[in-house]
Parts: structure tokens; sequence; C-alpha cells
């Protein structure tokens, strides 16, 4: 190691370079980090030079990682973790710190685990915070990026949305149609997607929700050329009273009924497609120890509805 080595490679290169090397772009990265483009492509520049190495290949249009950037960033990612947990060790000794566990979500896929979840964790860390958001599904990716959030769990029909961040799934769940407690379907115990065609559907804002328009076309591919949206909400419980009122059905997870309770009926499809992926999402690189052990407490919940992820529907 060269004289003056530790003097010139400083925290914020390793910070900067996992930046740099998780997005593959110097643009996206800089944008995280808060700093110019030009300052940072600089800052990678001299971490090159004084270690005696190029850790990327520099493209026109695009960056990859050399064999030694994959290596560099596999040992970077060691350090942020360590200093992370030493922050987290050190702060955990001031009387008045409470650590805040920042969980993004949207609720129908996640109305079951995470309360199972929460119950299980603050038995094991009484002393941290859960700090719970129902967001849009781009709310919680935005989140996870921009570091708001530690983890969020949303569905996972989409996965390229998740470029650069990692990826779990946890379950999965059945497909159901919701309506009011009138309507044509409350004589069926199944609903034929070729009659759930026919009807004016009521979902998510397509700019907030674009996997739930991209399930819903998938769902109805065989039935219908252009599904027949009516009505677009922000929410679940806009969508309910909107269903309520006789506007339109909709078609989601077979939890909805756990959160609208008596005001709609909830009926399983016919035929039955590819169930609907519950996934956690996070920065790997970025993740505190206490996420971490929400994550493997996510995994290990068993649910008697939230069924392996197998046979999925993803679009």
């Amino acid at each position: 190691m060269p004289f003056g080595y530790a003097a010139i490679m400083e925290l914020r290169h390793v910070r900067y370079f996992a930046a740099v090397a998780e997005q593959l772009s110097v643009t996206r990265a800089a944008q995280l980090l808060h700093i110019s483009q030009p300052a940072l492509s600089r800052q990678i520049r001299d971490l090159e030079e004084e270690l005696g190495v190029d850790l990327l290949e520099r493209y026109p249009n695009s960056i990859a990682l050399t064999e030694a950037g994959k290596v560099f960033l596999a040992e970077c990612k060691v350090i942020l973790r360590r200093v992370e947990d030493a922050v987290e060790k050190v702060r955990r000794k001031s009387p008045s710190h409470r650590s805040i566990l920042r969980i993004g979500f949207a609720a129908t896929p996640a109305v079951e685990i995470l309360k199972q979840a929460m119950r299980v964790f603050h038995k094991q860390h009484p002393s941290i915070q859960i700090e719970l958001k129902d967001l849009s599904s781009n709310g919680i990716v935005r989140g996870v990026r921009d570091l708001k959030l530690d983890l969020g769990i949303t569905i996972g029909v989409a996965p390229q949305s998740f470029e650069g961040l990692a990826m779990k799934e946890l379950g999965s769940y059945g497909v159901t149609v919701a309506f009011p407690k009138e309507h044509r379907f409350a004589k069926l115990k199944q609903v034929p997607l070729a009659e759930v065609a026919k009807e004016g559907l009521i979902t998510f804002t397509k700019s907030e929700h674009p996997e739930a328009h991209s399930a819903i076309r998938k769902i109805l591919s065989g039935f219908t050329e252009e599904p027949n949206i009516v009505m677009e909400c922000d929410g679940i419980s806009s969508l309910f009273a909107a269903v309520e009122s006789g506007k339109g059905v909709a078609i989601g997870f077979e939890t909805m009924a756990k959160l609208a309770g008596s005001r709609l009926n909830f009926r399983p499809v016919l035929p039955a497609p590819p169930r609907l992926p519950v996934v956690v999402i996070y920065d790997q690189a970025k993740l505190s120890s206490a996420g971490n052990d929400f994550l493997a407490i996510l995994a290990a919940v068993k649910l008697k509805s939230l069924r392996p992820a197998a046979g999925l529907l993803i679009v």
C-alpha cells in the first residue's frame, strides 16, 4: 500500500463508487448523492488513479464494471455496512436515541404479512420504532431508491420496475373481483372472466400504479382486447367507495376483502389466472441491520392464504 494512500482514499470515495457501480450511471448516481456529475466523475477517476486500476469500462452511452470493479464493489458494500452498523451501535448508546425502521407498503398485498411481521419484530427489537407509509407502487419504489424508505412491500407483477434494487418474493395471492352487494355477480360462487370483461372496471391511477393496469390487461387478455376502465383511483379507500357506489367492479388481490369488510362482495374468478406476487424491495448496500432482521422475519412469516411464490402473474 503506497504511503499516503489512506489519506487520499476516504469513505466518500467508497460511497461514490458504490453508487455509480450500483446505478451503472454517473448521472443517476450524482442525483442520488446530490453532487454534480462532473465532480462525481472526477472523484471516480481520482480513485482509479490511486488504486492503479480501471474500475469502470466507459462507452459513449453507458458504463460497465471491470473485473477489478466488481471485486471492489463487493468490498465497498462490506465497508459501508460495517460503518452503518457502527453508527447504529453508537447511537443506541444514547438514552435519547430511538432507531427508526421506515417501511412503505401497498395496503392490499401487505395487509396480512406486515401485521404479523411487526408483531414478531417488536418482540425482538422493542427499542426500534417502525414508521409506516401507505404509498402507491411508484411511491414505494421512489422511496427506496431515494433512501427515504428502508423496505417496500408491494405487488411484484412488473419486476423490471425495481431495476437496481434487491427484490425478494414473499408469496402470492389469488385474484378476486370486488362488486357492490346488489350486483348480478352476487348470485355466483365464482365469476367467469368473460363476464368480468363485460363490466366497467375501476382500478388505480396509471401514473402511480402502472402495474395494476398491466395486470388487468394480462388477466383479461383472452376475453377482451381492451379492458373497459371507467375510473381510476389514487388509493384503496377511494376505490372501495367507487365500487360501492356502483360505478364498476374491481380486479385485485383476494386480501381486498380484509380491508373492505362487509361493504362489498368478493368472488374468485374463473378460470383462475396466475396468482399475484407479493414482494419486498430494498437497497441491499444501504439496508441496516434492523432492516435485515425485518426482512428475515418477513421471509419466515407463514400465512394460510399467502402461498409460496410459484405460478405468478408477471407482466
